[in-house]
């Protein structure tokens, strides 16, 4: 009977896929219907009328400011307390809590309907459509999926507001007809304690013939190591002997792409980068041959770019899909029906296609280094410590630098706070190699550590395990969406940790 769903599946992908083809063939056209569909969903309510938004547009008026979310915040909390045609003209009953990843402020991201259906339901399915249109039918819905929610709740001001992470919005309205293909149980998959939840996961999923995982692969990778664990296995291979496909995204996988070979050796897995946020679900990795994600043009977001260098000048140029370049660094910004207008997540991104739209997310405008003119970004440190633990043999399972500022006692420079998976033989060597590393990625490092002219070499410092889920934990943010911050021009992060660290 599965097996015979499984086959009903594959004969509605093939007839969905159409519509990929067609928004990757005709993407300004489909993206002007989007745009016009999110005016009309969303007309009239206070946000757009204000400035002149009216159904029938289809383009964007150079009035509408780039917001983040403190600017909409005031907006957003009317609509936590019930009011309606605020941001949009939906009643918006979800909103999904993200602290981000550099501050441990909460923001509750308005989740209309509309956008569950036709955003991120549908780009999950895209997923599907295309994994069964490259694969000839791989029976993805004979097996098991394995999910990993938030938890959600009653906001704890306003009551007739459910809040939680985005996982767990989707599950709780995910359709049932689809949920026997998923484990563990939603009730389960839904548990609030982060650690019991991994308990349950781990001693559930261990026993089903999962086909497909997903997650942040610092999350991920502690459950399939638990996993093997618990089953006296060596690899994961034979715990889920079907396993096929791994969804990951938050964070670059690169530095983790050793350790889950060391899960899967015998390479069965395909691994697929996601990109998805509380906000909407974007790309998704479609061709394992180009390093970048399809972006998603016909799912309830509307997207438009900032160059990078402009971002932070006091009139930077808004550009359409159509004005965009290949191998440039942009701040993209969305607006869907959810109530966001030209709003910017803080990613930055670079195109590494444009026929059809690829992309690549190269850092955060929060998140980089730039204490001494050297300009760090997290793909630059993601790259050196990739490379440097390929050449040590080893693996790395969390990281994140800070600055060290410059005083009596000599040069200033950056500190690296590494929890390895498996330790390399010389911690000393290992940071020199980690230091020339990063000279050769990023020329502007390089200058100012000529001749230690400008900064000195980097400071390691290597925790235990278990330090960085600690200071998650202490900071109240475990989770499945939450991410260690990467890069930082202040030092309390890592002076948290440290202290945590003592702990250990």
């Amino acid at each position: 009977m599965i097996h015979l769903f499984n086959n009903l599946i594959n004969r509605y992908l093939q007839r969905r896929y159409k519509k990929i083809e067609r928004f990757k063939s005709h993407p300004h056209a489909v993206q002007k219907e989007v745009l016009k569909s999110i005016i009309k969903n969303s007309t009239p309510s206070a946000y757009p009328t204000q400035f002149g938004i009216k159904p029938g547009h289809d383009s964007l008026p150079g009035s509408l400011p780039i917001v983040d979310y403190n600017a909409l915040e005031p907006y957003i909390v009317q609509m936590l307390k019930g009011e309606t045609s605020i941001l949009t003209k939906d009643t918006v009953n979800w909103f999904a809590k993200s602290s981000g990843t550099s501050s441990g402020v909460s923001k509750y991201i308005p989740v209309s309907q509309k956008h569950l259906k036709q955003g991120h339901y549908t780009a999950s399915w895209d997923v599907v459509t295309v994994l069964y249109h490259d694969h000839d039918n791989p029976p993805i819905f004979a097996y098991k999926n394995m999910l990993i929610g938030g938890s959600i709740s009653p906001h704890p001001d306003y009551p007739m507001s459910q809040v939680g992470d985005i996982s767990g919005i989707l599950v709780h309205n995910f359709p049932k007809v689809g949920r026997p293909f998923y484990t563990p149980a939603f009730e389960t998959a839904l548990t609030p304690d982060w650690e019991e939840k991994i308990h349950k996961l781990v001693t559930i999923c261990s026993r089903e013939p999962v086909i497909t995982f997903a997650g942040a692969p610092n999350w991920i990778s502690i459950i399939l190591q638990q996993m093997i664990a618990h089953t006296g296995s060596e690899t994961m291979e034979t715990v889920w002997p079907n396993a096929s496909y791994y969804l990951h995204g938050g964070v670059n996988f690169e530095p983790y792409r050793s350790t889950f070979d060391s899960y899967f050796p015998n390479g069965g897995v395909r691994y697929i980068e996601a990109y998805n946020a509380s906000e909407g679900y974007f790309a998704f990795q479609d061709d394992a041959t180009v390093d970048g994600m399809l972006l998603l043009l016909d799912n309830d977001i509307y997207f438009e770019f900032v160059l990078y260098s402009e971002y932070e000048t006091s009139n930077p140029k808004v550009l359409s899909l159509r004005e965009v370049e290949v191998g440039l660094h942009y701040v993209m910004l969305i607006t869907s029906s959810s109530g966001l207008w030209r709003y910017s997540l803080g990613d930055v991104i670079t195109f590494v296609q444009t026929v059809p739209y690829r992309i690549k997310v190269t850092g955060r405008v929060s998140q980089y280094i730039n204490v001494f003119g050297e300009e760090v970004m997290v793909h630059n440190t993601d790259k050196a410590i990739t490379e440097t633990c390929l050449k040590h043999d080893c693996q790395m399972r969390d990281y994140t630098v800070c600055p060290i500022f410059p005083n009596n006692e000599g040069q200033g420079g950056h500190e690296w706070l590494i929890e390895f998976e498996q330790h390399p033989a010389d911690e000393v060597v290992f940071g020199r190699d980690l230091d020339f590393a990063l000279q050769s990625v990023n020329s502007d490092y390089a200058a100012k550590r000529y001749k230690d002219l400008a900064i000195r070499t980097l400071s390691l410092t290597v925790v235990p395990k278990g330090t960085f889920n600690k200071w998650l934990k202490s900071k109240g943010r475990q989770g499945g969406q939450i991410k260690v911050p990467r890069l930082s021009n202040e030092r309390w992060i890592v002076e948290e940790i440290l202290e945590v660290a003592k702990t250990s």
